[in-house]
């Protein structure tokens, strides 16, 4: 059996690794146009900050490690396109500048994602960085000890977090986002002003419905960013305004969402026989809300790892996805904040009738003060006739994020907040209050 894998970063090497130990007997070939392979670009903004400093530690296996176990690897080539009729493909070697076709039996897409470029004037100026790739944030890195103040286009996930880490660092930082808050994709509205809130302590300038138009360049540098209401000094720009999944190369093909993501089943099957995708170009179930464009890490190794065992198998042993609920964390300054499933917002755009709690609460007993009591917001999201708990979301300083995982559970099990009141969670001074935070907040969800 000839397996091609286009793509060998996260949800590509998860599929090679697991297909490679699933049946001993198929070819797999992985198709990357980078030369490294499995690479965790979540770790980038933390690198940048210098919580590590040691590349290596985001890559999960290095390509001899991958070709020792079996696995073919061509990297710094490129699939140009896909004729899924006599399952054959045009892949491009960049160094020797030639192209090859390769015929497969199966086929695996997980060619992930790029940083929208906005058409902004400047924007490809050379101290215009995006977070994506390790040689791009190296070269910020080696320039940032002659960068004092810093524009940041995009309050998400990536901005927030590298504001951070750089004011960490002393840097002057402007976050400048398009939308009323930043983090609003998992964020009802009461999270995402504690967000910013989280972000400004750490001395972080936010300016929220602002629109970047002009980056000012001297001799091919960003000196200043126009917006629509001011004009901020930059010594560098960092652009991250969101994803499109890298699949313009199978356009009209298969079957896609609007951004371009390949629609794919629950067992990672795309619209085409013996085609699966997975990663930062493809949609996932989501539990409670269908397919869903959430490009996550911890879906690219998932989805991985089942399409490993799918992609080598025959159909009646293929493994299904138990589905996704977002469930996403981020830290800020001294604040952590969690969340999973619906958000209010999304819930209601779903047509289901809900209701929601909000409560703040301790995260332990009060006399026990190594650690010092402090306050968690948490908010959950029910259905207003059955009381089955939808979503989920907190905010707070200590112990905060990691209790996301017991209200994640309960969705999953479509557990009630009356159940979840009554659940027997773990108790000790040191880590709880008799009554723990979660059955706190979920004793306040009425009909």
């Amino acid at each position: 059996m000839e397996i091609l894998i286009i793509g060998g970063i996260a949800a590509g090497m998860s599929v090679a690794a697991k297909a490679s130990r699933t049946n001993r007997d198929a070819k797999i070939t992985v198709i990357e146009k980078e030369e490294y392979v499995s690479f965790g670009a979540c770790g980038l903004p933390y690198y940048i900050g210098g919580q590590f400093d040691d590349e290596n530690e985001m890559y999960a296996r290095t390509p001899q490690q991958m070709m020792d176990s079996g696995v073919n690897l061509l990297l710094g080539h490129v699939v140009k396109s896909v004729d899924f009729d006599t399952k054959s493909l045009s892949t491009y070697d960049i160094k020797k500048d030639l192209t090859v076709e390769k015929k497969y039996d199966r086929l695996m897409i997980a060619t992930g994602a790029s940083a929208i470029t906005p058409p902004i004037p400047g924007i490809d100026s050379e101290n215009v960085y995006t977070i994506t790739k390790p040689y791009i944030v190296n070269k910020l890195k080696d320039n940032l000890s002659t960068y004092n103040d810093i524009v940041i286009i995009g309050g998400g996930f990536i901005g927030v977090e590298v504001a951070e880490q750089l004011a960490h660092l002393g840097k002057t930082v402007h976050v400048v986002e398009a939308l009323d808050s930043i983090m609003s994709g998992p964020f009802d509205t009461e999270f995402t002003d504690k967000l910013k809130f989280a972000l400004e302590e750490t001395k972080v300038n936010v300016h929220l419905g602002e629109r970047a138009e002009t980056f000012n360049t001297e001799n091919g540098k960003v000196v200043s960013v126009t917006t629509d209401k001011q004009t901020l000094k930059a010594d560098a720009v960092i652009v991250s305004v969101g994803f499109r999944p890298n699949t313009a190369f199978v356009k009209d093909q298969l079957d896609m969402l609007p951004n371009g993501a390949i629609i794919t089943d629950k067992y990672g099957k795309t619209s085409v026989d013996d085609v699966f995708a997975a990663g930062d170009c493809s949609t996932v179930e989501h539990r409670l809300a269908g397919t869903k464009y959430i490009p996550l890490a911890t879906y690219a190794n998932k989805m991985g790892r089942l399409i490993g065992t799918n992609i080598v198998s025959d159909q009646k042993d293929w493994l299904p996805f138990i589905g996704a609920l977002g469930s996403s964390s981020i830290k800020v300054g001294e604040y952590e904040a969690a969340s999973t499933g619906l958000t209010e917002k999304e819930a209601l755009s779903l047509g289901l009738n809900i209701k929601t709690t909000l409560v703040h609460t301790s995260n332990h007993s009060n006399y026990y003060t190594d650690v010092a009591q402090e306050n968690i917001m948490i908010k959950l999201v029910f259905d207003a006739e059955t009381l089955v708990l939808y979503g989920a979301q907190l905010f707070g300083r200590n112990e905060t994020v990691l209790r996301a995982t017991g209200l994640t559970t309960a969705i999953y099990a479509g557990l009630t907040t009356e159940e979840i009141g009554f659940i027997d969670y773990a108790y000790a001074p040191p880590f709880a209050s008799t009554w723990e935070a979660l059955n706190v907040a979920a004793n306040t969800a009425k009909r």
